[in-house]
């Protein structure tokens, strides 16, 4: 069974940081590419990040390009978000997401977390 499990959210001040950790198990990713992706509340879940498990290819949302960072624990089987310079609209769930191709479409992703809560106050 496939399960991720997220963690690292809170309430932060705009313009600190945060890191997120997604730690996944259940079957090997090596082959695939794991994402962030961030709801607010109202809001469709959006695109944030993405790293493929084999190249540690990195891709980013515009928005968050330069203040996000995406990383992998190949041993640990987890993936990281370090945020920094976090601003008010950075506020949202973040889920994180398995698919076999980098898609920034969360239709295309078959396996998610639960999400953890971000909470950035300005």
């Amino acid at each position: 069974q496939v399960q991720f499990v997220e963690s690292g959210g809170g309430l932060v001040q705009a313009g600190g940081s945060l890191t997120l950790s997604c730690a996944a198990s259940g079957r090997t990713f090596s082959s695939y590419a794991m994402g962030w992706f961030r709801q607010a509340l109202g809001k469709e879940r959006e695109f944030v990040a993405a790293i493929t498990w084999r190249g540690g290819n990195t891709y980013y949302a515009d928005s968050v390009k330069g203040r996000f960072t995406i990383s992998k624990d190949n041993a640990k089987n987890t993936v990281y978000l370090q945020m920094n310079s976090l601003k008010s609209e950075d506020t949202a769930i973040y889920f994180c997401g398995a698919s076999l191709a980098v898609t920034m479409r969360p239709s295309s992703i078959p396996y998610w977390g639960q999400g953890t809560q971000v909470t950035v106050s300005s």
